[in-house]
């Protein structure tokens, strides 16, 4: 799953404040009163977009601009006409596509606004928008695309292109090209010249707290202070709940990976969810990479510092809740695994004592086709994350509080449950494979949550997990009569656990069930069939109609769910055509969700009569009326 940022307002007294004083701010008073006139407003699921829009509004500074990031839920987005009035005004949007071509969560209000309101007049409004997205997805930046669109049929004048980042490729590299060409076109736009200081603008001051109250002090809370000690619901992504492990298995006998299977209990909790829901999880880093950072930057990770906002006006205060150590913020709420982007590379390049590595990291934060090649190939391609950077390029030695103000805030990981609400109203059940892997140097890089999930020890010290959920489209057809074909090789199998217990269920109640088919694959049969013995149950009790699984390593020639598909192509065509069945494919969607796709297209030739042209419109017909969901991930 994807995972998202939470953004978080803090405030010393340990007080719960509202991040403004009411909600909606008034954008058009606000920026006016701050004397800001770019506002970049972000669309972020995984904390990306955010990431993207605040290096823009820092972008502003060398134009002679002032520019601030904006969370279009927290503003009154009906003023945005009102833009127009401010001279030299422009609104960026950075929208990233989630899910099924939706827009993310923070962006949904905004997103009814644009369909709404048709008499909208936003001439005079300057703006532009940098699209983020993945190209394995069907929808590939609907989001952007249709803010770029929207604007412009409301009489917005779009000073630059849309700009287009594919997260399958090299999102990075498509910003940076995006942006080299935007700020040229800005300055032109506008009249204005670039300051030419390239130099690094720092964001944050540092406060170092001798003298601190340690309960005035985060260690890990994502909101509210010591919300893990006292817990309130509702919860929700700036509010998680903590919810006790009480299961944590190994689901496959044997093989080199480790699947596992966990249970969180929600008991007490007022948490409510439905087969096809996501779970969210805030997880810690490991402690030996946070150690190491210590190390390698001589420092004493349990100092208490602040980072504060140089802008007072800002209305981000901190970059991470403050007052934390230098420990917390780099376990709770930094990423320091993934490979680090080029603008980090950049402002820490000032640090580094040697010529010549100086010059690497700048050539790498570049857009010249040598930067960028060495930047895919020396940071990306070998998985170096920061302390691998730092290890490697041994007279780097940038502040600690410059690197943490720079790196960008770990985000929640997101599951799809694996359990029915209707037989588990107090457990959520997770599927996941472990993460680990050597990169080209040598290194073992290990995934962040599935490594602290694995750790999670029943009934042990600190076997509580943060979490919250989010609601998914992916759901049962409302009428338990209409027959579902369930598709997800590997951990794809989560929902339709979820989906079988569901169903098991309603027969129990004396409903009356359509046909149940499940399509399952792993590797081999003695090793990774998970879940062997409940699906096995559940064909002996009449529940799953039919199971199909396909072991793609048990013979010479491989064989996958598609392959299974396509032998029972007849028995599918009659439950799609004929019988309205719903179909749900979940797990890998750069090649297994494209392979079943092709596969539905080729029973609609065979069965329907139909030219491919007409066999793709009847899926996505399918599609468009929910009875053809996907839920993967690249």
């Amino acid at each position: 799953m994807a995972d998202m940022d939470p953004e978080t307002a803090t405030n010393t007294a340990g007080e719960e404040e509202p991040l403004f004083s009411n909600l909606d701010l008034f954008l058009f008073s606000l920026i006016v009163g701050l004397g800001k006139n770019i506002i970049v407003f972000y669309g972020s699921q995984t904390g990306t977009a955010e990431e993207f829009a605040n290096r823009l509004a820092k972008d502003a500074q060398r134009y002679g601009m002032k520019g601030m990031a904006a969370d279009p839920e927290e503003y009154s987005m009906g003023e945005l006409a009102r833009l127009a009035e401010i001279e030299n005004s422009l609104a960026i949007f950075c929208m990233a596509t989630y899910g099924e071509g939706d827009p993310t969560d923070n962006a949904q209000d905004f997103y009814d606004w644009l369909q709404e309101n048709d008499d909208e007049n936003l001439s005079g409004l300057n703006y532009t928008v940098f699209a983020l997205g993945n190209k394995t997805y069907e929808h590939y930046n609907a989001m952007g695309k249709y803010v770029d669109k929207r604007l412009e049929e409301l009489g917005a004048k779009r000073i630059f292109d849309l700009g287009l980042g594919d997260d399958d490729g090299n999102l990075e590299e498509d910003f940076i090209s995006w942006r080299e060409q935007f700020w040229p076109a800005v300055c032109e736009h506008f009249g204005v010249e670039a300051s030419g200081d390239e130099s690094s603008i720092r964001q944050y001051e540092l406060k170092v707290h001798t003298d601190v109250n340690m309960n005035k002090v985060y260690t890990g809370e994502i909101g509210r202070l010591k919300s893990f000690e006292v817990q309130k619901p509702p919860f929700d992504s700036k509010n998680p709940f903590l919810a006790p492990v009480t299961v944590n298995r190994k689901l496959n006998k044997a093989g080199d990976r480790h699947l596992m299977h966990l249970e969180l209990d929600i008991t007490g909790s007022k948490i409510r969810y439905e087969s096809g829901d996501h779970v969210a999880v805030f997880p810690t880093n490991d402690s030996e990479l946070v150690n190491k950072l210590g190390e390698i930057l001589g420092v004493d990770l349990d100092v208490v510092i602040s980072l504060n906002n140089l802008d007072e006006e800002s209305n981000k205060k901190h970059p991470f809740p403050c007052p934390t150590t230098y420990r917390t913020a780099l376990t709770h709420y930094l990423d320091i695994t993934n490979p680090p982007r080029t603008n980090v590379l950049y402002e820490l390049a000032q640090y580094a004592s040697d010529p010549k590595e100086q010059e690497n990291m700048r050539k790498m934060a570049s857009s010249s086709p040598e930067g960028k090649a060495l930047y895919q190939n020396w940071v990306l391609d070998s998985c170096r994350n920061i302390l691998a950077v730092l290890e490697d390029m041994p007279s780097l030695k940038p502040p600690i509080d410059h690197l943490c103000e720079l790196l960008p805030r770990l985000q929640a990981r997101y599951y799809s449950i694996a359990s029915s609400s209707k037989v588990h109203p107090n457990s959520i059940h997770i599927c996941a494979v472990v993460v680990e892997y050597k990169t080209k140097t040598g290194r073992v890089n290990k995934g962040v949550a599935t490594n602290w999930l694995k750790n999670k020890l029943v009934n042990g010290h600190k076997s509580t997990v943060p979490m919250y959920i989010r609601k998914s489209q992916f759901r049962l057809p409302f009428k338990a009569s209409n027959p579902v074909i369930m598709i997800g090789p590997g951990t794809g199998i989560a929902p339709f656990m979820g989906f079988v217990q569901e169903r098991g269920w309603l027969k129990q109640q004396g409903k009356e069930v359509g046909e149940t088919v499940m399509y399952f694959g792993c590797r081999h049969k003695n090793e990774d069939y998970i879940y062997q013995e409940e699906l096995e149950e559940a064909e002996k009790n009449s529940v799953l109609t039919q199971l199909n699984v396909a072991f793609s390593r048990d013979q010479d020639h491989k064989v996958y769910v598609q392959h299974h598909l396509k032998k029972n192509k007849e028995h599918i065509w009659k439950l799609i055509h004929t019988d309205n069945a719903h179909i749900y494919v979940c797990g890998d969607a750069r090649n297994m969700a494209k392979d079943v796709q092709t596969a539905f297209y080729e029973i609609a030739e065979e069965y329907g009569s139909m030219t491919r042209t007409q066999a793709t419109d009847y899926v996505k017909k399918l599609m468009t009326k929910g009875r053809y969901s996907q839920d993967v991930w690249s």
